[in-house]
């Protein structure tokens, strides 16, 4: 019994300890966001689905909750957020071609559709973020219009 109590203090202290580093947080400027908007033009509607169920992945501002600054949540959390942006990065939208951006609108479109985004693993701890068929189709019929609009534009051999 000595055993497992000195084991569950020493448990104690290395989680105590583990409270004081952490990853990197992802807190940009709201205005890296600007250039994507204003090349995809969204609705207002799909402007607050996208802050409610995609920035905090997709962008480099991040809306960090209470729970985000404990540890080894915050390593989770830290490595979502590194996925997410790394496969979808709104706030570095201007440095993408024409054809990268057609791109990652029609992996948006399939993955939207498929009910894969956002994913389940962040609605459960933010349900403002589910999406209702009303809202998945109006970001759905937003995305084909972008997607149309880059299926014009000239692109580089």
């Amino acid at each position: 019994m000595k055993i497992i109590k000195k084991i569950l203090w020493l448990l104690l202290l290395v989680f105590v300890i583990a409270q004081f580093f952490g990853p990197e947080k992802n807190e940009g400027d709201i205005a890296t966001i600007d250039a994507f908007l204003a090349e995809t033009n969204p609705p207002e509607d799909v402007k607050l689905i996208l802050k409610e169920s995609c920035y905090d992945c997709h962008s480099d501002v991040t809306r960090y909750p209470w729970y985000s600054y404990i540890t080894p949540v915050n390593y989770w959390m830290a490595d979502h957020v590194k996925h997410g942006s790394k496969h979808f990065n709104v706030s570095n939208w201007e440095n993408n071609s024409v054809k990268r951006k057609d791109h990652k609108f029609e992996e948006l479109i399939e993955l939207v559709s498929d009910k894969e985004m956002p994913l389940p693993s962040y609605t459960w701890m933010h349900s403002e973020a589910n999406l209702t068929e009303a809202q998945r189709e109006a970001v759905l019929s937003w995305a084909e219009e972008v997607r149309f609009k880059y299926s014009l534009a000239p692109r580089p051999e």
